[in-house]
C-alpha cells in the first residue's frame, strides 16, 4: 500500500470516541490483546461518561469528555459513538490529521469513503482520505461467508434472515435483557426503556426505522453495504432482521443462489481455508453454531451447509458471530493494523 495511506511508523496516539459504550470497551480490550503500538492512549465519551475509569495495560486510564482539543496529535481515531457524534467531529479530526476508522452508519455508503471488511477487500483500503467506515455487524458477518463463494461461482442472489441479540442495540440493552428477564421470571410484567419492547423471552422484527420500500433501516444496511463491499452494485439480496432474546451474539439463515450448481463438498473445502471462518457441525447430533459457541471469540462459525431443494442453483447455510468483537470492534482495528507500515 502507498506510505501515504499508511499510519506514522512509530508508536501512536490513539483515541477511542465512545469509549463507555460495549464496542468501545471491547476496542480497548482489543488493542491491548493484540499488542497495537501504542505510545499514548485516549478514551473520549459524551459528559455523562467522563471521569470513569478504565484499565488498559496495567495502567488506570480516565475517560474524557470529548471537545475540540482533544483530537490534538493524535494519529488514529476509533469512532463508535454513534452516526451524529461521528459527523460532529469528523471535520476536526480530519483538520488534526488523524485517521478515522468509523463504526456508525454516517459515513457508509458515501462512494469517496472505503467500507471495508479486511478479510474481503482490503484493497479499498487504498481509497481512503483519513476515513474508513466501519460496516455493519451483520453485513461483516454475511460478507465474511459471501467472498470466498462468490470468488467460486458468481452468486445470482440471497436471501438473509437474522436473529439479532440485544448487544447490537449496545450496553443498556444488554441490561435491560437481563432485568427484564429476571423480572418475567419474578411473575411481573416487564416494561422496556431502552427497546421498544421488552426482548425477555420475546422477539420482534428490527426496530430501525421503515423505508419507503417497507423494509427497515437494518435490512437496507445489509442489502447496500453488502453491494459495495463486494463490488456488486446491482447483486440482489434481500434481508429480514429479526431483535431476539439474546443476550450477545449475531445469527443467520442465508440462502445463496449461484450462477450452476455449487458442490456442498467444494462450499466445505472452501470455507474451511477461508480468513475468519470457522466450521461447527456434526449431523448426526443436530449440532450446528449457536452464539455461545462465538461470545467473546473472533470466528464466525458456520454450519448446516445444504444444498436447497427448491433450487439446484442454490446453498443454505447458518451462521453465528461475535457482534461485539468480529461485527464491530475487531473488525475496527484489524483494519488499523492493515495500515501500520510493514516491517522489513
Amino acid at each position: 500500500m502507498n506510505q501515504q495511506f499508511l499510519l506514522p511508523n512509530r508508536p501512536l496516539t490513539v483515541a477511542i470516541l465512545g469509549s463507555s459504550g460495549a464496542v468501545g470497551k471491547e476496542l480497548l480490550a482489543l488493542l491491548e490483546e493484540r499488542s497495537f503500538p501504542i505510545e499514548r492512549l485516549i478514551l473520549l465519551a459524551s459528559h455523562r461518561s467522563a471521569g470513569e475509569v478504565q484499565n488498559f495495560c496495567g495502567k488506570k486510564l480516565i475517560v474524557q469528555e470529548t471537545t475540540q482539543e482533544s483530537f490534538k496529535n493524535v494519529d488514529l481515531v476509533l469512532a463508535s459513538a454513534g452516526g451524529s457524534i461521528s459527523r460532529k467531529w469528523k471535520d476536526t479530526i480530519k483538520r488534526e490529521g488523524a485517521v478515522m476508522i468509523d463504526n456508525s452508519s454516517a459515513y457508509r455508503m458515501d462512494e469517496n469513503v472505503p467500507l471495508v471488511v479486511p478479510e474481503v477487500n482490503p484493497a479499498d483500503l487504498s481509497k481512503h482520505k483519513g476515513l474508513i467506515s466501519n460496516p455493519n455487524c451483520t453485513t461483516i458477518l454475511l460478507a465474511l461467508v459471501l467472498s470466498p463463494l462468490n470468488r467460486h461461482i458468481p452468486i445470482k442472489r440471497i436471501v438473509v434472515s437474522t436473529y439479532q441479540s440485544a448487544s447490537g442495540a449496545g450496553a443498556l440493552a444488554m441490561e435491560e435483557l437481563e432485568k427484564l428477564s429476571q423480572e418475567v421470571l419474578d411473575g411481573k410484567t416487564p416494561k422496556s426503556k431502552v427497546l421498544p419492547y421488552s426482548l425477555a423471552f420475546n422477539l420482534f422484527l428490527h426496530n430501525s426505522p421503515l423505508q419507503s420500500n417497507n423494509y427497515c433501516e437494518e435490512e437496507m444496511k445489509m442489502v447496500n453495504e453488502t453491494r459495495k463491499i463486494l463490488g456488486a452494485p446491482e447483486l440482489p439480496l434481500t434481508a429480514t432482521c429479526v431483535r431476539v432474546p439474546v443476550l450477545r451474539a449475531h445469527s443467520e439463515a442465508v440462502n445463496i443462489e449461484f450462477e450452476k450448481p455449487f458442490p456442498v463438498k467444494e462450499a466445505y473445502e472452501i470455507l474451511e481455508f477461508a480468513p475468519g471462518v470457522e466450521l461447527l457441525e456434526d449431523f448426526e447430533k443436530n449440532r450446528f453454531p449457536m452464539p455461545q459457541d462465538v461470545t467473546g471469540r473472533d470466528p464466525i462459525s458456520v454450519g448446516r451447509i445444504r444444498e436447497d431443494i427448491s433450487n439446484p442453483n442454490a446453498l443454505e447455510l447458518w451462521l453465528c458471530g461475535d457482534q461485539i468483537r468480529k461485527g464491530a470492534a475487531l473488525n475496527a482495528v484489524q483494519i488499523a493494523e492493515l495500515l501500520l507500515p510493514r516491517k522489513s
